[in-house]
């Protein structure tokens, strides 16, 4: 094993993405400890690191078809993917929630009794409002965006009263508006999508090196200065903060790190 091939996206902020043409991220700045890890345990002083770039539709191929040992983005395990590949311990879980203007009133699903929700059309997220909507008899009136930055106009311009979709999409469009402290990301989660790193499927020798460097990324606390760095502090290019604060689920996977995760449903498709 002379080398070890990461996958990424180009544009998959805070994650995995392109600055000064090379692949930076929270998931990048992971994947580099884990070949690291393998560097160390297998005795290969010499073993290079090379990147591969993937899309949506080519990242699962890539670790099927051996073009990446390792693929570090933003892709949810579950029960679908684990018939092709592996995952190791998550790194990340997305979870639906809204964003509203700071002060408006809504602090969670009840308070949309009445109101307009903008949702990215083509997403899952519309079926997770949907199914609040028919349990709690709300009366929302759903309003289909063709893409996020298009949800996000219709909150800003008073056209919509909440934008629903996955929370760290939603203070990445926040931390890119001149003021963020006019919007908040409120309500009770509606999913949990849990992103790990994609590996290939059987080979398990490799997957017991990865899994063991993840636990102690987690366990020696290294996780949470890189959770700081890329999600609470300016990053690259341009100074943008997500502010944004761990999730209570995220922190009680990483005091109990395994890969064994349930199926607990999906916000936006990625």
């Amino acid at each position: 094993m002379g080398s070890i091939t990461l996958s990424y996206r180009d544009a998959s902020i805070p994650f995995s993405y392109v600055n000064e043409g090379k692949p930076i991220g929270y998931a990048i700045d992971i994947c580099a400890k884990l070949a690291d890890a393998v560097r160390r345990e297998l005795k290969l002083p010499h073993l290079q690191v090379k990147y591969l770039p993937v899309t949506s539709a080519t990242r699962v191929s890539a670790i099927v078809n051996g073009k990446a040992d390792l693929e570090c983005g933003t892709t949810t395990n579950n029960v679908e993917r684990r018939q092709q590949v592996q995952f190791t311990i998550p790194h990340f879980v997305a979870t639906a929630r809204m964003l509203v203007s700071t002060g408006f009133g809504v602090r969670d699903w009840p308070d949309l009794r009445d109101k307009r929700v903008a949702i990215t059309k083509g997403t899952t997220t519309i079926e997770l409002v949907k199914e609040r909507n028919r349990i709690r008899s709300l009366n929302i009136k759903l309003i289909e965006a063709a893409d996020h930055a298009a949800a996000f106009r219709l909150l800003a311009e008073g056209k919509a009263d909440a934008f629903a979709m996955d929370d760290v999409v939603l203070y990445g469009l926040r931390a890119g508006v001149i003021d963020p402290e006019q919007f908040s990301v409120v309500g009770a989660p509606l999913s949990a999508e849990p992103y790990a790193i994609m590996l290939p499927k059987d080979d398990s020798a490799f997957k017991a090196v990865i899994d063991r460097e993840m636990a102690r990324i987690i366990q020696d606390g290294e996780i949470y200065k890189l959770y700081d760095k890329w999600f609470k502090s300016a990053i690259p290019p341009d100074g943008m903060n997500l502010n944004m604060p761990m999730s209570h689920i995220l922190r009680g996977m990483f005091q109990y790190p395994t890969d064994k995760v349930n199926d607990l449903g999906a916000g936006v498709v990625k």
